[in-house]
């Protein structure tokens, strides 16, 4: 039976990768790229091959296999495995380049920072205090060539070659026999007369002076030149001169270095070292300190280098996330991190914490996550989108914090390009036909018609003829003016999926409705429509040929090259998740301070807020016209002056600014007669070349002069007939007009209708309430007369009777 010997270096769990060596430092070892074969993660692989005669050279070689072996400290090059033969010796090792590669490679790219070097520097000083304090070991090769650095910029001390005991033990440190390293030894060990009285870190301070005069210099030529000190930052200088000094005994030991240079004013007390000493504490810092440092933490992250930001500091946030309980605050430098990382890595690291995230039911979280989407937004697939990601959302709808109910909405920008049909068209439409109806605030029900009207193109061709026409018909009448206005730029956002019987008989009644709107910013924007709408129909009326070209996406599937018009449309175009409403309330020119719309009613200096009663409105000029106070809707002047803060803050925040602000959202607004259904219709991009060029909402809503009296002889408004029977009074312009009392109760229904898209209500609410009430009442004495009949069938129960049916 035969045996064959198995070769220890096939058998090695590691392999060389084919490349060059990375490196041939002075000393006995090569050093050469790797990978571990099991999950070809990156290591550097230290090759020393047995050379007969080169006896000497191999125990030095076996013995730093053996020390790097036993000693574990951060900064220290870290072992991973290794391998003797009576051919080589292997010593794995994290993947790490020399330090004099490193620093090249970064002058060609600009240079390091000086933070940078501190930090460094600061890591090397820490590993000689370890060895020379802790371990009392004396490393005898401080130089360039012992110093590396790994993927997230740390440096390493390494080179152990020639490291021996302080105590004496095993003798004087070993021989090196190489003219690159005798060098760097200070000038006392050439004195054999034994005078010189000297420290045991005294040598290994020399060479560290060394060292950084090399960083900053460039290679040492010569032992003279650590005269001049070059290019030494002056914090460093004073230093520097301790360390390079003739006199063994003053140079100071490793561990006083590191606090002087820490001083107020000294060259590492910067806030880079500050993280760095922070995130190596960071697992017994208290909770507050945490929170305090990863609030901070992220106005410090654009000043910090790349590869620390992604190979350090991304991985505590990860822990302080899965493990610390941190929280909401590490979201803003987690994305800010995340910038660094490619597609794959930010799939790998991110995506998985931001879906558990989306999880939490913490308010705080939420929100961050919602104003923070536009982030990685384009790292979610649809699947994650649909399956993980939007059930969650959907339930900020019905939070009763009006904050995040917004960011709600505003996110919906970027989550309906990746909703399937379901979630688009049923479930979303669904929640907007709510908040549009019932919701009580009235930014947020105008942000809800923005949006629609931004997502219209992503919307099935079915949906759009059911929703659009209807749902921006019920916002012309709502009783908040800048709901209005967007229900009329609504229509022509999405001006191309309306055909041409539905522009002359169901939006333009809507739109000639709001020509008599009390507001002039909402009657500005109807006349600027109603012109667009009829060029639109005259030109095809002109070139019947033209009817297939402009209806060309009316029944269109959906597709999201068709919103290009309402992307750039009337200052629609919101980047991301900022503020929807913020872009609207500064959006309207106008022609005159006196004619802008009041979003804030002016109250003397003094004066309490009126009650929200209803009052009668007095006419003021005929470019200021208001009906009613509406008593329904004064909780719609949440934040009015508030909507350019992107901190939507806690519930409580927003009540304080609610109880501060006069309502502005009172105004009662007439009622357009015509019923509406079906949107279908497009007209050219130069129809609206107009309406984007006056940039309808790049402008403020500007505060308002206080009303002047009306002239004498001014009719009030209260006098006219506003939806009552037709007066005798020949001399009222509007006494045919049906308008909305503004005391009437907000419509009841929380969706557009499941069978009725066609059009909006136009019977009376009262009335249906009050049939409402009789048939409950007929009910109620039909249920009672069913009871009285059966108890007089049976007669009395007796006592104890038992009954049998």
């Amino acid at each position: 039976m035969w045996f064959f010997a198995r070769d220890p270096v096939r058998d090695f769990p590691f392999e060389l990768s084919p490349e060059a060596p990375e490196g041939s430092p002075p000393g006995p070892w090569v050093l050469h790229r790797g990978r571990k074969k099991a999950t070809g993660s990156l290591v550097s692989i230290f090759v020393y091959d047995v050379k007969p005669g080169a006896e000497e050279q191999t125990q030095v070689a076996k013995a730093a296999f053996k020390r790097l072996k036993t000693l574990r400290h951060p900064n220290i090059l870290a072992y991973i495995d290794g391998l003797e033969t009576e051919k080589c010796l292997h010593v794995v090792t994290e993947a790490v380049t020399p330090l004099g590669m490193y620093l090249k490679a970064r002058v060609d790219a600009g240079g390091l920072k000086e933070q940078e070097l501190s930090w460094g520097l600061h890591q090397i000083v820490k590993a000689l205090s370890f060895l020379v304090n802790d371990c009392n070991l004396i490393h005898n090769n401080v130089c360039m060539a012992a110093v590396f650095v790994d993927r997230a910029g740390e440096w390493k001390l390494g080179g152990l070659d020639y490291m021996y005991s302080a105590q004496g033990n095993g003798g004087g440190p070993p021989r090196k026999g190489i003219p690159e390293l005798e060098q760097y030894d200070p000038p006392e060990l050439t004195d054999n007369s034994g005078r010189a009285v000297r420290e045991k870190w005294s040598a290994d301070m020399w060479r560290l002076g060394c060292l950084i005069w090399e960083v900053f210099n460039g290679p040492l030529p010569r032992a003279t030149a650590l005269r001049n000190p070059g290019k030494i930052p002056k914090s460093l200088v004073p230093h520097y001169c301790e360390l390079v000094g003739a006199n063994p005994k003053v140079r100071p030991n490793p561990a006083r270095f590191l606090q002087n240079c820490q001083a107020p004013g000294g060259f590492m007390n910067n806030r880079f070292v500050e993280t760095n000493l922070f995130l190596e504490e960071i697992q017994i810092k208290e909770p507050t300190e945490k929170q305090k440092f990863f609030q901070e933490l992220s106005k410090s992250l654009d000043s910090f280098p790349e590869d620390f930001c992604r190979h350090k500091v991304l991985p505590q946030l990860l822990t302080a996330f899965e493990f610390g309980n941190a929280g909401a605050v590490v979201l803003t430098p987690l994305f800010k991190v995340g910038k660094f990382l490619s597609a794959e890595e930010y799939q790998q690291k991110i995506i998985p914490v931001v879906v558990k995230m989306f999880s939490s039911t913490d308010r705080a979280m939420r929100i961050r996550l919602l104003q923070q989407m536009e982030q990685f937004i384009q790292y979610l697939d649809e699947p994650t989108v649909n399956t993980q990601i939007f059930p969650h959302v959907v339930h900020g709808f019905l939070d009763t914090n009006p904050a995040i109910r917004e960011q709600t909405v505003k996110s919906m920008l970027l989550l309906a390009p990746k909703l399937n049909e379901a979630n688009l068209n049923m479930e979303l439409m669904k929640h907007f036909a709510r908040l549009q109806a019932k919701d009580e605030q009235g930014p947020i029900r105008c942000n809800t018609t923005v949006c629609l009207g931004k997502i219209g193109s992503y919307l099935s061709a079915s949906t759009r003829h059911r929703v659009l026409t209807s749902a921006f018909s019920r916002a012309t009448k709502d009783p908040f003016a800048p709901s209005r206005v967007a229900g009329v730029l609504g229509f022509a956002a999405t001006h191309n999926f309306y055909s041409m019987n539905d522009c002359a008989h169901k939006i333009l009644p809507v739109l000639c409705g709001l020509t008599v709107d009390p507001e002039k910013s909402v009657r500005d924007q109807a006349f600027k429509a109603i012109r667009s709408f009829l060029s639109k129909l005259e030109s095809v009326s002109e070139d019947p040929t033209q009817l297939a070209e402009v209806e060309k996406d009316v029944h269109a599937a959906s597709s999201p090259g068709m919103g290009g018009a309402a992307a750039s449309w009337a200052g629609w175009a919101v980047t991301g998740v900022s503020s929807l409403t913020s872009k609207f309330i500064r959006a309207h020119p106008m022609a005159t301070q006196a004619e802008t719309n009041v979003p804030q009613r002016p109250m003397p200096e003094g004066h309490p807020a009126p009650a929200p009663t209803p009052l009668s409105a007095t006419s003021t000029t005929s470019d200021r016209w208001e009906t009613q106070e509406d008593k329904d809707t004064t909780e719609d002047s949440s934040t009015a002056d508030r909507w350019d803060d992107e901190d939507w803050g806690s519930l409580e925040e927003a009540e304080s600014v609610l109880a501060q602000q006069d309502d502005w959202s009172t105004r009662g607004q007439a009622s357009i007669a015509g019923q509406v259904s079906p949107p279908e219709h497009k007209s050219p991009e130069s129809d609206w070349s107009n309406w984007e060029a006056e940039g309808s909402w790049e402008q403020g809503w500007q505060e308002p002069s206080s009303p002047e009296p009306p002239p004498e002889g001014t009719r009030l408004a209260s006098e006219y007939n506003w939806g009552g029977p037709e007066s005798n009074d020949k001399g009222d312009p509007f006494a045919a007009l049906s308008v909305r009392s503004s005391t009437q109760p907000r419509p009841e229904s929380d969706s557009w209708g499941e069978d009725n898209w066609e059009g909006l209500e136009t019977e009376s609410r009262q009335v249906k309430a009050e049939l409402a009430r009789k048939k409950r009442e007929d009910r109620r004495r039909e249920m009672e007369a069913k009871r009285a009949e059966k108890k007089a069938a049976k007669g009395p129960m007796k006592l104890g009777a038992r009954k049998l049916d």
